[in-house]
């Protein structure tokens, strides 16, 4: 099921792990492959995350853990689970078809997962496995600057879209917009360029599938962000991109909001700064976008997961 040690390291760099993590995860993966019933856990993780390869489940699946969690081999069993799935993601990937480079880059989602991992925790291992569970089914891929995942659009979302007019609406396909760290600036040239890219892909490699609507859930979208950032900031620009699905309440929002969301103020630090342990005036002010998240939550404000939908 997982690859000798050698090509093993060489899998590795391939999903761009980080070189400092690919010694200890070779070293741990013979743990894995000595021991029985580690060896079942794997297996099975892996049929479980292949079944029905490319089909829309509409939401990341679980990836299961050892028996103990604090053990070193237990922060790196997702890894070891998503290397033993690669032969299956790749076999749909030349089905379908997709350009190596696009394979490549989706997967390469593996490493800043790594990376995260030791930037939260100062150690090796993976961090929230079940999201690389779209990657390794088919149902995300990375283009350009972002990330376009093949699903359904949501119910409030939906009538949104169909209240404007469109000839959409709930449980229709969509293509949800995710944002990538460690990418660079999110400039509206490489959303452009990303746009662009995820039209041609989608009609081309799925073309049994017709995708006319974009939508994106993320703290990227709370519209008070507006108040604390340049008017031509890459992030308003990118705000400016979608029409509002579902706003919180709050001063920034139009009366007509819908229910209230349930603030998330955490979710801006946990990006910018990777952290949530540290205390807010112990966080760094360098740029724009680190002081607008602190002064926000310092003035008693709150940060919310704004959501928006466009047309393709």
């Amino acid at each position: 099921m997982l690859p000798n040690t050698d090509e093993l390291a060489e899998l590795l760099l391939d999903l761009a792990v980080p070189h400092q993590d690919i010694e200890e995860a070779v070293r741990l993966s013979r743990r894995v492959t000595s021991d029985p019933e580690t060896l079942r856990i794997l297996e099975k993780a892996v049929t479980d995350l292949v079944r029905d390869m490319g089909r829309i489940r509409g939401t990341t699946a679980a990836v299961p853990a050892l028996p103990d969690p604090s053990t070193a081999t237990a922060r790196f069993f997702p890894l070891y689970v998503f290397v033993a799935a690669l032969p299956h993601i790749r076999a749909h990937h030349r089905e379908r078809g997709i350009p190596d480079e696009v394979s490549r880059h989706t997967l390469a989602d593996v490493g800043r997962c790594v990376a995260w991992y030791r930037r939260w925790h100062g150690t090796g291992g993976l961090l929230i496995p079940e999201w690389l569970t779209l990657h390794f089914h088919g149902e995300l891929y990375q283009l350009g600057r972002l990330q376009f995942q093949r699903s359904r659009i949501g119910g409030r979302t939906g009538a949104s879209i169909a209240a404007a007019g469109l000839p959409h609406g709930p449980g229709d396909p969509g293509l949800a917009v995710h944002i990538p760290d460690f990418m660079g600036p999110l400039t509206p040239q490489a959303v452009e360029r990303s746009f662009a890219l995820a039209r041609a892909f989608f009609a081309r490699h799925y073309p049994e599938e017709t995708y006319a609507v974009a939508t994106c859930s993320s703290w990227l979208l709370d519209p008070q962000l507006k108040r604390h950032l340049p008017a031509d900031s890459n992030i308003v620009r990118f705000q400016e991109r979608f029409h509002p699905s579902r706003l919180p309440t709050h001063p920034a929002a139009p009366a007509a909001s819908e229910t209230p969301a349930v603030p998330d103020d955490m979710e801006p630090v946990r990006f910018v700064f990777g952290t949530t342990d540290v205390p807010l005036d112990r966080l760094p002010r360098r740029t724009v976008l680190e002081r607008a998240v602190l002064d926000h939550l310092r003035e008693g404000g709150h940060w919310y997961v704004g959501r928006g939908w466009l047309e393709l």
